[in-house]
């Protein structure tokens, strides 16, 4: 299998020369140059200190992570700490110029769609996806039929997973890996990271021209307020967790704080007359915007889950009369849906009449008859994925699988083969990473974060996750996946 590494060239050689005091530095690509020759000057104990002073610091702060397969003496889920690298994953201004051209046709023609979906459902009438595709799925939510939402935005904030692989002639090549379009987490470990970075590598920044990301605040909250309804002109955003027992609860309350508006949970707000409220020390204040962080079944007990305490009696009514705005819109998980993914393509064409810039991965659809039996020929060389399924949760990496876990995974699909999807196993690029053993490649991927409002726009990077594991295609953080500072260069 072909390889990528986004610092070394071709022939995945890094060597370094000294001359006359001078750091030479051979076998990796331009765009890193500079910063392999500052890198090839560093002793290994200073790197071991700064992954020390960064891992304390990530304590103190507490940026961790909840992990619920993983219990306490209580029962209760762990909190980790999100390993962090001191290597950079660096992309150079051309290639992200291309990656941003394609996030923002992807995240708009999926908008389209959404709203097609609970409106005309031309795509279905032109027989581009199946209905029953759409229809029967569990993330359609019948609730938002005919609803209107403001400038027909549904996905206020998508998190793109981005993967690079070589191509037949043995270039990089960015595909999308999947759309997240519900409640995408991970942009406070983008901004975290660069602070780090900009902490104990100053001079780095100084003689690299990297594009800023500490505006990604500023930019969700001006997302936020554009989307209220009209008649809003000072609207009241908030911030709705389902508490701090979500694996995701530090950046809930980090961007709240970054935002400077108000982090609420279910109990603190209410409906009165079709409107939104929250409870307030000076008495209920309107809420106009609510950024929410609750899956769409746990939202009003009133309409989805009548178990929930996560959310707010009344809160679909209130929405579907236009007196509130949710961000992201109910029902958007239609459009991420990996049954929904291999479909993207054609969205593009249907609704913006262009050709994808982003390739999607090939992907085989188990629910045809003819993919199932492809796929469970081919099992041992493929991955394949649950429609559902998230956080690197119910997968199988057929390389990586031993004959019993092929083997359950073979009638698995055969009991349900609508359930699933499979891909090739593609070679992801790999990035130097700082490892016990020292400087190490590890697999990679990207999650640019996408803003729609009045326009789509983004701030130049995302989170890259990188896989800590020797050989390991899994970056997840769920599953030990640790994450870098991503450079985009100006120039």
């Amino acid at each position: 299998m072909q390889k990528f590494d986004e610092m070394y060239g071709p022939d995945g050689a890094f060597q370094a020369q000294s001359q006359a005091g001078q750091v030479q530095v051979q076998g990796v690509r331009e765009h890193y140059r500079a910063y392999a020759e500052w890198l090839a000057r560093q002793p290994q104990d200073v790197m071991r200190a700064r992954r020390e002073e960064a891992e304390m610091i990530f304590r103190r702060v507490g940026i961790t992570f909840a992990v619920y397969g993983d219990k306490d003496e209580d029962g209760a889920g762990t909190e980790r700490l999100i390993p962090f690298d001191l290597i950079p994953r660096i992309i150079p201004a051309h290639e992200w110029s291309t990656l941003e051209r394609g996030l923002v046709q992807r995240v708009t023609a999926l908008n389209r769609f959404v709203h097609d979906v609970y409106h005309d459902q031309e795509i279905i009438r032109a027989g581009i996806i199946p209905a029953d595709q759409v229809l029967r799925n569990s993330q359609f939510r019948e609730q938002m039929m005919g609803v209107d939402v403001p400038n027909r935005t549904y996905s206020h904030i998508a998190g793109i997973d981005i993967v690079r692989a070589p191509n037949d002639r043995g270039e990089g090549e960015y595909y999308v890996l999947e759309d997240n379009l519900r409640v995408p987490s991970g942009v406070s470990y983008m901004l975290e990271d660069r602070k780090m970075m900009m902490r104990l590598f100053p001079d780095l920044f100084s003689s690299h021209k990297v594009a800023p990301v500490m505006h990604y605040p500023d930019l969700l909250l001006e997302t936020l307020r554009a989307s209220a309804q009209p008649g809003a002109p000072d609207p009241t955003v908030v911030v709705l967790t389902p508490g701090m027992y979500n694996s995701a609860y530090f950046e809930h309350a980090f961007l709240a704080q970054q935002m400077g508006v108000e982090l609420v949970e279910g109990q603190d707000l209410f409906v009165k007359d079709r409107f939104v409220y929250m409870r307030t020390t000076r008495g209920p204040r309107r809420v106009d915007v609510i950024y929410r962080r609750v899956d769409d079944d746990f939202l009003d007990p009133s309409v989805f889950r009548p178990t929930s305490t996560l959310g707010c009696a009344g809160l679909v009514d209130a929405y579907r009369a236009g007196n509130v705005t949710i961000c992201n819109a109910i029902g958007t998980g239609i459009a991420d849906d990996k049954s929904i993914y291999p479909y993207v393509p054609d969205m593009i064409g249907f609704y913006l009449g262009e050709q994808p810039i982003l390739k999607n991965v090939p992907t085989s659809m188990c629910r045809n008859p003819d993919d199932l039996k492809y796929v469970l020929a081919h099992l041992k060389d493929l991955v394949v994925k649950e429609v559902h399924g998230a956080g690197g949760y119910g997968m199988l990496i057929g390389p990586a699988a031993s004959a019993q876990e092929l083997k359950d995974f073979a009638a698995a699909l055969q009991r349900n083969p609508a359930g699933y999807i499979a891909q090739p196993t593609l070679s992801l690029s790999s990035c130097p990473t700082f490892v016990e053993s020292g400087i190490a490649p590890r697999h990679i991927d990207l999650r640019p974060f996408v803003l729609s409002g009045k326009e789509v726009q983004m701030v130049p990077g995302g989170l890259t996750r990188v896989a800590l594991k020797e050989g390991s295609l899994v970056v997840n953080s769920s599953q030990g996946g640790g994450t870098k500072d991503t450079w985009i260069l100006e120039v």
